[in-house]
C-alpha cells in the first residue's frame, strides 16, 4: 500500500485524482480497475506563511515564559 498527495482538479461535476505512474505501476493497477481510496484533506502549513520574519531567537523564548 502506497501513501501519496495529489491535487484534485475539477472534470464536469465531480472531482479527479491521478494515480502516479510509479504507484500504478508498484500496485499492478491498469485502466478501469477498482482501486480502494482513503480520502482526507492535507492541512496547509504554516511553514514560510511569513516571509521576512526571522526564526525565534533563544531571547524571544524567554520573554514568552517570562510573560506568561
Amino acid at each position: 500500500m502506497h501513501e501519496t498527495l495529489a491535487k484534485a482538479r475539477k472534470l464536469g461535476g465531480s472531482l479527479i485524482v491521478r494515480i502516479p505512474k510509479e504507484v500504478a505501476e508498484d500496485e499492478d493497477i491498469h485502466e478501469g480497475e477498482m482501486v480502494r481510496l482513503r480520502v482526507s484533506k492535507v492541512r496547509k502549513s504554516g511553514f514560510g506563511s511569513l516571509k521576512g520574519v526571522g526564526s525565534m531567537t533563544r531571547e524571544d523564548e524567554l520573554d514568552e515564559q517570562i510573560r506568561h
